[in-house]
């Protein structure tokens, strides 16, 4: 559905008359009926009696399971709501003459709906891929989108050294997931994900498993490299602060669902095949894998799911303390949710190394109030940018720093309230929805026996409220309060005021819906938890019981 809506507008935009009688606006907004009408048609197949434990498609490159359905209408759904975040901006007759919009924000709207499409559908194919060239051709797919859409801005020179960084880092994760294929076909001869479960369920030969194993880690670093945990996180502050806010809601968002369903599924079907599903590494497991290692004895299914968790716990340790320990000094809005992100991600890690029913469903809820949080943070941001610049007339100018939100309390009580709920949320305060998805993570740890990491996870989230108390703090202050040197400029050129010309831009009716919608479920949620806890029980049930 989606290619053939791809195709369909790269021809509409190519016809003379369409490009002249239709608005560049509503390419946005049929892109995101088109994703909406492509979610409906992918809950339908849900319907199938005989998914069971999946059903193979294309000669076995794609595998639709229950899991992949469901979270694939979830992200087709959080498309949708980001198109229709694109500036509406209108333009008014004044006494002299007739001003219109710069070239940067008519042009890049239909270019933006037709890469966001060809993203989407890369990570649409990620979630449900079961051999190593679809996984590696969908993960290019959804890559590629994201480097242009990094560089949208092409007068930009912060906007096109963002995209350059991104897409020169990007390309290194992609070779390691590439090398790591590699390594598994030529040690193997086979690409299919059922094929290798079955070898190395059968297979006792000491070269096979080392290959297997080297080429797993390989490709599990490069995922962790696209989805920013430490301590493969140095692009993403630098990235996710030059690139336009409207991308960066597709940058926190969008890659992280689909490779961390890929991982999930992936982790899901070695730890069932090894039978280690309950398997807790206790403190002398540690020491015996260690030693096994040092004598590069790394014989067996167990040694190989030893050293997936090993490698995921450690990952998830990093982005737990650099996430947040680094985030205490940001004074960027971007940056700061950066490093938010990271910290995010170290959760979202852990309940993947964990790999236990409770702790699936932990990380498939974990999945749902971050997209929902993140996006409703973004949109806010996105609509505070909108009100602050009424006066611009040829730029649109996103918000860098945080001292840039001072006063908007008293000027937008609506909208600071609900970034408030959202950054409570964020910070896991009760009786929001992030809360709960913290405290189902740190249940299912505690309950697998890793304590150590569960009591840093504990703190760092007490230490994270802090940064985000710090923006909070900046709603609610006055604006005659003092500023610092280096933001001096930028807010002075927020506030400044131009009475020469009228221009006007709107925040559309469905963005006020859109966003009031988001902020109540997050604060109500409390009152009908059900709806999302037993979908998320069902399908991590699905995983293991089949």
């Amino acid at each position: 559905m989606i290619f053939i809506s791809i195709l369909t507008l790269i021809v509409a935009k190519a016809l003379p008359f369409c490009t002249l009688n239709l608005s560049q606006i509503y390419f946005t907004r049929i892109s995101a009926i088109i994703f909406i009408y492509a979610g409906l048609l992918s809950f339908n197949t849900l319907y199938i009696q005989s998914i069971g434990s999946g059903i193979g498609i294309y000669s076995g490159l794609f595998n639709i399971t229950q899991v992949s359905q469901t979270i694939e209408v979830f992200l087709l759904i959080i498309a949708s709501l980001i198109l229709i975040a694109w500036p509406l901006i209108l333009q008014r007759k004044t006494t002299n003459s007739t001003y219109k919009t710069s070239p940067s924000q008519i042009n890049y709207s239909s270019d933006y709906s037709l890469i966001v499409l060809f993203s989407t559908l890369g990570s649409s194919l990620l979630i449900s891929c079961s051999d190593l060239i679809s996984m590696y051709l969908s993960i290019e797919l959804q890559s590629f989108g994201l480097y242009i859409l990094s560089t949208l801005y092409r007068d930009s020179e912060s906007s096109t050294s963002a995209g350059l960084k991104y897409f020169l880092l990007g390309g290194l994760s992609s070779c390691l997931i590439l090398l790591g294929a590699g390594l598994i076909y030529a040690y193997t001869g086979l690409t299919n994900f059922e094929s290798i479960y079955s070898l190395i369920s059968f297979s006792n030969t000491n070269y096979i498993i080392q290959g297997l194993s080297l080429g797993l880690i390989l490709i599990i670093i490069g995922f962790l490299f696209k989805i920013s945990a430490a301590p493969l996180h140095d692009w993403c502050p630098d990235v996710y602060d030059d690139t336009p806010t409207i991308v960066t809601i597709w940058l926190t968002i969008m890659p992280k669902i689909a490779i961390l369903i890929l991982l999930l599924e992936l982790h899901t079907q070695i730890g069932f095949i090894g039978g280690l599903n309950s398997l807790t590494i206790s403190t002398n497991g540690y020491v015996e894998f260690l030693n096994s290692i040092s004598s590069l004895n790394i014989i067996g299914t167990e040694s190989s799911i030893y050293l997936l968790k090993i490698l995921l716990l450690i990952s998830s340790l990093l982005s737990l303390i650099i996430g947040t320990v680094v985030g205490l000094a940001q004074t960027k809005i971007k940056r700061l949710l950066a490093y938010s992100t990271i910290s995010h991600i170290g959760f979202m890690l852990l309940a993947l190394a964990i790999n236990t029913e409770q702790s699936i469903d932990s990380l498939l809820f974990y999945i749902i109030q971050y997209s929902i949080t993140n996006l409703n943070i973004f949109l806010i941001i996105i609509a505070l940018s909108y009100i602050m610049n009424n006066s611009y007339i040829y730029t649109y100018k996103d918000i860098k720093f945080i001292s840039e939100f001072k006063g908007q309390f008293f000027l937008n009580p609506i909208l600071s309230l609900s970034l408030v709920i959202c950054l409570f949320s964020m910070a896991g305060i009760p009786p929001l929805i992030g809360f709960f998805s913290k405290q189902f993570v740190l249940y299912s740890a505690i309950q697998s026996g890793y304590n150590f990491i569960s009591i840093v996870a504990i703190l760092v989230s007490v230490v994270s409220a802090s940064y985000y108390l710090k923006i909070i703090k900046v709603l609610y202050t006055d604006t005659d309060s003092k500023i610092l040197p280096e933001e001096l400029s930028t807010v002075l050129r927020r506030t400044s005021v131009t009475t020469t010309l009228n221009t006007e831009i709107l925040l559309t009716n469905f963005h006020s819906f859109l966003i009031s919608t988001l902020t109540l479920s997050i604060l109500l949620f409390i009152l009908k938890p059900s709806l999302i806890l037993n979908s998320t029980q069902l399908l991590s049930l699905s995983l293991f019981n089949f």
